[in-house]
């Protein structure tokens, strides 16, 4: 595998444009990873501050938390978009 890598960025621009979109998605994802990590310990902050709004915050945080997946997959759509 390494050595396709290196072959391909050997060969020219093809091989930089898999560098960058590995690159792309990987910060999508890590980007993805802390947006639903603020959410969650928003969420829990929230949750024992005021127990019984619990439902209301869990709710609010599962409809943000598939806001921010929906973002990732549009990031991975556009990598695969390169290809």
């Amino acid at each position: 595998m390494m050595y396709a890598l290196l072959t391909a960025v050997q060969d020219g621009g093809a091989g930089l444009g898999l560098i960058g979109a590995g690159l792309a998605i990987g910060l999508t994802v890590i980007g993805a990873g802390i947006g639903i990590g603020q959410i969650g310990s928003s969420a829990a902050e929230g949750i024992a501050r005021q127990p019984e709004a619990a439902g209301n915050i869990q709710t609010a945080s599962i409809i943000l938390a598939a806001f921010v997946e929906g973002a990732a997959l549009f990031g991975l759509a556009l990598v695969f978009l390169k290809f």
